[in-house]
């Protein structure tokens, strides 16, 4: 499982980076197959049509055991030692729709590395086909991690130097690969980050709502009365909400959403970074209605705003500055209050007793009560 927007999506490739002319986007079908569409072409396509423009994986890859063998014997036979790279575990963010944002170091690494590691060695295959690099692929992902795990991990404490991509975007965030991580940790392997694009945190930054807290909570449970327990538990939270979902499912999110979390702001973000992305600024109310009638296709990021703010409790000083009012307009202790405590919600008690400290404060003779004022 890869990020919103894109799993199973690799990047769009332009002129420039690619070598080919103009700007193309590589996609996956149902079934994990990249296919391409060209720009303007309408993503309504039927699956047969899809079906008819799907690209073979590059020459040499095998879907079965995700080993790809290199059509270029010289520069396999070096290792990534003299290629510059150091032994360990590379965590490279791949691109979630445009190839132009994958980074200088990132291709670099992924040149150097002895391997890639990936979701999926259709979509990575594709990948390093348009950005010319040849290396090895072992697919790495929730059918295939505890059988491959203890091999990467021998295989990296014999020195070699691996690269762990998704399918799109940042490994490890809502991705099978953080148990490789923590297992390459616990075994004193050196593990490093290769940054770059992420769908929660372009979607975040967009948004326009406050980042200052934020929690990524990804994908919510399929079934509705654990979403509804989710959602329950999130409903307090006083951050900025976010979350992943796919078009099926989008509309029972946001019914649950809907009744469960309020009428917050929520910016809904699709595509990013491609062709036809699509950010829309709604209330939670707003977009159910929308998608209950659109049936949308596609995976979503949602940045829910924060609960409002809940009205603090007035300080002693507002307190007693409201009793002075009271008082001055000629109101009894007991009135003044009353009144006070209406309108703040505070104890009427505690009210009442600052009152009387107030009256005994500025009276002028002893200070005393009357009948009206004995009790609150």
């Amino acid at each position: 499982m890869s990020e919103a927007e894109l799993r199973g999506r690799t990047a769009a490739a332009s002129g420039e980076a690619s070598g080919e002319a103009g700007v193309r986007e590589a996609a996956t079908a149902p079934d994990g197959a990249a296919l391409a569409h060209a720009p303007g072409e309408p993503e309504g396509t039927g699956r047969a049509t899809r079906r008819r423009r799907l690209r073979p994986p590059p020459p040499g890859a095998d879907r079965g055991s995700g080993e790809r063998v290199h059509s270029s014997p010289g520069r396999a036979a070096s290792g990534s030692a003299e290629r510059g790279l150091a032994p360990g575990l590379y965590v490279v963010a791949t691109p979630i729709g445009n190839l132009g944002d994958l980074g200088r170091r990132a291709i670099a690494t992924l040149e150097s590395a002895d391997a890639v590691v990936c979701e999926d060695s259709r979509v990575t295959g594709l990948l390093l086909h348009r950005l010319g690099i040849d290396r090895p692929l072992l697919v790495y992902n929730d059918h295939s991690a505890a059988r491959l795990r203890p091999r990467l991990l021998r295989r990296l404490a014999e020195g070699a130097a691996l690269a762990l991509v998704s399918d799109a975007g940042t490994p490890t965030i809502s991705d099978p690969g953080y148990r490789l991580v923590r297992a390459a940790l616990d075994a004193g392997i050196p593990v490093r980050a290769v940054p770059g694009p992420c769908a929660p945190i372009a979607a975040l930054s967009i948004a326009g709502l406050p980042t200052d807290r934020f929690l990524f909570a990804g994908f919510l449970p399929p079934r509705a009365s654990a979403r509804r327990r989710e959602l329950a538990a999130l409903a307090p939270v006083r951050a900025t909400l976010v979350l992943l979902e796919s078009g099926p499912r989008l509309a029972a999110l946001l019914a649950d959403a809907a009744a469960i979390l309020g009428e917050r702001e929520v910016v809904i973000a699709r595509e990013l970074t491609k062709l036809h992305e699509e950010v829309s600024h709604l209330t939670i109310g707003e977009a159910l209605r929308r998608y209950e009638a659109e049936a949308p296709r596609g995976e979503f990021v949602l940045v829910v705003g924060a609960p409002e703010s809940p009205q603090l409790p007035p300080s002693e000083a507002e307190l007693m500055a409201l009793l002075e009012e009271q008082l001055a307009a000629g109101r009894s202790v007991s009135a003044a209050a009353r009144e006070v405590a209406r309108a703040t919600g505070a104890s009427r008690q505690a009210v009442y007793r600052l009152a009387l400290n107030l009256r005994g404060r500025h009276a002028t003779g002893p200070p005393g009560v009357s009948a009206g004022d004995a009790r609150p």
